[in-house]
């Protein structure tokens, strides 16, 4: 009989060796983290895996899962110690050893296997680990899937029956190459900043985009789990800056900052301009609005006003839907609405056919990309940028708040706005319009003006966004409205950044 696992033990002692620990707020919205060492150990890991075997089972799913993992020091150990997990609830394995997420997902596809469970903290610091796991190609789990799993670790309510296997397919990112290259080359020559920030991306992308005829400069693209340059996170500005720095010394026409596990695609233009991703998105659902008239998009409340004011879109008859951000989220909306793609700020994109299968491939998204410019061979990146509408909006940025403690300071935040609203209050210095509170609050001004704040579902962080349409000013005015809010809660910390 496997221990019940507890939320804290102590390293170097017989017991943090000999018991499962897992701390229940690992289990997110809609995928798990974890410090490795502090908050689950070898053994949670293992745990991890029966509970995830076990549910296959309540929800009728055949007990067979495709598993990869990041280039972390540590990450093939924990896969190791889910597969044992796994394996004891008797669940057929297919390793493909080394991966980006998205090849995992594509490997649910190839080899025709329901489940996946993608050991990765993506773009977290070191010392994050984590599981990205789904039951439903091309879903992931969501809260339902998650809380679930949750209560069948922690209370050890195992189906160890035992009967499982292990599979590993050699060479399996050749079969993924393969099928996302096979494609029409670039008609135009390009040239591309790859970069990777020495994470898992760097074995895989900068070969992915020369398959396809870029010419390709990579960039921090050799493996280093300690990640000496910066976090491979192409929302962290200073992997923007590293990015620019290249493009400048190299003329390049785009660069592309891929994250830890490759399934986000950040960008900064030819002349070294950071595209916040959504205002990409924008730029994308033009170009393929143009091609499919009438097409449906679903963008997460983080992102930009002009997916549902941009002259061109509405011309082009598109359609957008605001969902709530996460990829699990998006990727079910998508799939739902049967929306041509989705775009979510911090670079998820998912594309449905003819582009891809419906999840986040960051290697897809940065096709999507260069086939964009490769249609307007007279127009660069800062042109196509500079012709949407201007609009000026925050990065996003992240105050500190304890796991334990954010969904119920949103919980205060979202009744406080609602009571402005209702009172007839000012919130910089204008009427509010409209609160979308699909996700967190989202404050909308009369002049187009809006401010949001949510919890982040996977690190113990608020979410700040603002944007107005109307000048930086307001833009600034909204975010101090927003702040002073957020700020009659004491349990929420310092920014990490601001604007």
């Amino acid at each position: 009989m496997f221990p019940t696992p507890v939320p804290k033990l102590v390293q170097n002692t017989y017991d943090f060796e000999s018991k499962p620990m897992v701390k229940p707020t690992g289990f997110r919205e809609y995928d798990a983290r974890w410090l490795f060492g502090d908050e689950i150990n070898l053994m949670g890991v293992q745990a991890l895996g029966m509970g995830l075997g076990t549910l296959l089972g309540e929800m009728g799913v055949k007990r067979e899962l495709v598993t990869g993992h990041d280039y972390r020091s540590y990450s093939a150990s924990i896969k190791l110690a889910l597969v044992t997990g796994l394996m004891a609830s008797g669940v057929k394995v297919h390793d493909i050893g080394l991966a980006v997420t998205p090849m995992a997902y594509f490997a649910q596809f190839d080899l025709d296997v329901p489940a996946v469970a993608m050991v990765t903290a993506s773009h977290n610091e070191n010392g994050w680990t984590g599981v990205k796991m789904g039951a439903a190609r091309p879903l992931t789990f969501g809260p339902d899937e998650m809380t679930r799993l949750k209560e069948l670790v922690l209370t050890a309510a195992f189906d160890l029956r035992g009967g499982g296997a292990y599979v590993f397919h050699e060479n399996f990112p050749a079969r993924y190459l393969a099928d996302i290259t096979n494609r029409p080359k670039l008609k135009h020559p390009i040239k591309v900043i790859a970069a990777c920030g020495n994470g898992t991306a760097g074995a895989f992308a900068p070969k992915a985009l020369e398959m396809i005829g870029a010419e390709v400069i990579p960039m921090d693209a050799n493996l280093d789990f300690t990640f000496p340059r910066y976090n491979p996170n192409p929302e962290d500005m200073k992997m923007l800056h590293a990015i620019r720095d290249a493009v400048l010394e190299h003329g390049a026409a785009v660069g592309l900052g891929f994250d830890g596990d490759g399934d986000r695609c950040g960008v900064v233009d030819n002349t070294g301009d950071e595209i916040f991703a959504d205002k990409v998105g924008v730029m994308l659902a033009r170009d393929l609005s143009a091609l499919n008239p009438n097409a449906t998009f679903v963008v997460d409340v983080k992102s930009t006003g002009l997916f549902a004011t941009d002259p061109v879109l509405l011309a082009n008859g598109a359609k957008t839907d605001y969902w709530k951000t996460g990829h699990s989220y998006l990727k079910r909306r998508v799939n739902a609405l049967g929306a041509l793609a989705g775009f979510e700020k911090s670079g998820h994109y998912f594309f449905n056919q003819p582009i891809g299968r419906g999840y986040d491939d960051g290697l897809v998204s940065a096709f999507a990309i260069l086939d964009m410019l490769d249609r307007n061979p007279g127009r660069s990146m800062a042109e196509l940028k500079d012709a949407l509408p201007k609009t000026w909006g925050s990065p996003t940025m992240s105050p500190h708040c304890d796991d334990e403690k954010k969904y119920g300071v949103i919980d205060k935040v979202v009744a406080r706005f609602e009571e402005k609203r209702a009172k007839g209050e000012l919130v910089a210095g204008q009427k509010i319009v409209d609160l979308i509170t699909v996700n967190g609050v989202r404050v909308v001004n009369e002049d187009g003006t809006w401010g949001l704040v949510r919890a982040s579902s996977n690190k113990p962080e608020m979410v700040v966004v603002v944007e107005s349409p109307v000048s930086e000013a307001r833009m600034r005015e909204m975010f101090k409205a927003v702040d002073e809010t957020l700020r009659e809660n004491p349990e929420v910390g310092a920014y990490n950044q601001t604007i």
